[in-house]
């Protein structure tokens, strides 16, 4: 790890598995994540999860980890969602980097040879399927990496927890209006 104005970096060593895979870059200079892009073409039936493959593996160093997230732009138009999202990636992981992608879409009765792409527009696929359906192309940028610390805990067992305001108030115990 070194610090350079200001900014943690971990050097990650990355595979390619795949010929036509895409090496991360980040788009600008303050972005925190960068794309990952699917390395083949996918079709996500509606209701349907499906894992598509990045074509890379990642060497991360020990103490972080790389989460899978969402890409704003393909929740904003979309009903494509990340199953796990952020998944994790762990340090001691060599395998491939997918991505779990859900459509959230209902099924239709109809069939047809034309579905969505991840910019909500109509294509033409190879076959005939439920049109809200989702295909995703080779070379779509399909989620964000993000390389993040991760602190290593110490558990120690106690008879009691300090105090909070909040105490031990779970889901919507703050209500829900100002």
């Amino acid at each position: 790890m070194m610090l350079t104005n200001e900014r943690v970096i971990a050097q990650v060593k990355i595979k390619k598995l795949h010929p036509e895979a895409t090496i991360p870059k980040y788009a600008r200079a303050m972005d925190a994540g960068f794309d990952l892009v699917a390395v083949e073409d996918v079709l996500v039936a509606p209701g349907q999860t499906a894992k598509v493959p990045t074509g890379l593996a990642f060497a991360l160093p020990e103490g972080f980890e790389l989460q899978v997230r969402p890409r704003s732009g393909i929740s904003a138009k979309t009903k494509l969602r990340l199953s796990n999202a952020p998944g994790t990636v762990d340090a001691g992981y060599r395998g491939e980097v997918c991505v779990l992608i859900d459509n959230t879409r209902l099924p239709s009765s109809a069939r047809k040879t034309s579905c969505l792409d991840v910019s909500e527009k109509e294509v033409t696929v190879p076959q005939e399927v439920d049109p809200n359906s989702y295909w995703i192309k080779k070379g779509d940028r399909i989620a964000q990496g993000v390389i993040a610390i991760v602190p290593l805990a110490e558990f120690e067992v106690v008879d009691e927890l300090d105090e909070t305001e909040r105490g031990a108030g779970g889901f919507g115990s703050s209500g829900i209006t100002g």
